[in-house]
């Protein structure tokens, strides 16, 4: 119950400071299994996706979240499990550990997810090179549908450094599906990837 409650407050809080606008331009929102990958900018950009999806979306939808970050303390790790049920991931490998198998797993279960394949934050205009994730991603589970996003403007609302958000209008805008093609060596696949994230920032 206290979730739901923080979840609906936390909507409104999003959607008054960014507006949260989503904007499907390349397909509808529709409840089936997907990997949303975005740029990534700033902490906030899960939240921003989280807030523009429907609800049924989100019920549906787990962001990524950086372990070390949003564990940081009994707040942000309840928030990050009881409102937005995020799937943690470790920015530092760990061993033998495989990095993606916390994604593996709720791609098994079902899940959908939102990631951002450049593993870290960037603060250039356009994203950086995306890492491996995506790829491997792809290869292991064919049939989730990958929808590309570009989240504009939320870099702006939380500045890095910064811990008072800044009203300013933001919007998500989810382009067409991709797919990895047969015998498409990794590299082109992610900068192809990239590319349509990349696109969608004129559209």
């Amino acid at each position: 119950m206290l979730a739901k409650l923080m979840s609906l407050l936390l909507l409104g809080i999003v959607r008054m400071l960014t507006g949260a606008q989503a904007r499907w331009y390349g397909c509808p929102p529709k409840a089936e299994q997907r990997i949303y990958f975005a740029n990534h900018q700033s902490h906030a950009d899960l939240v921003m996706i989280w807030a523009a999806l429907p609800e049924e979306l989100r019920s549906i939808t787990r962001p990524i979240a950086a372990k070390d970050y949003w564990t940081k303390t009994p707040f942000k790790q309840w928030i990050t499990t009881a409102v937005f049920n995020a799937v943690y991931v470790e920015r530092e490998r760990k061993g033998d550990e495989d990095p993606l198998q916390p994604l593996v797993d709720a791609l098994e279960a079902g899940d959908s997810l939102i990631i951002f394949p450049e593993g870290t934050r960037g603060h250039a205009e356009e994203p950086q090179p995306f890492k491996a994730g995506l790829y491997n991603l792809a290869q292991r589970f064919p049939q989730v549908v990958l929808v590309p996003a570009w989240i504009d403007n939320i870099q702006r609302v939380m500045p890095k450094g910064e811990v008072v958000p800044v009203p300013i209008l933001c919007s998500v805008t989810f382009g067409s599906p991709i797919r990895l093609e047969a015998e498409e060596e990794r590299r082109a696949f992610l900068d192809r990837a990239r590319q349509a994230v990349i696109a969608l920032r004129e559209v």
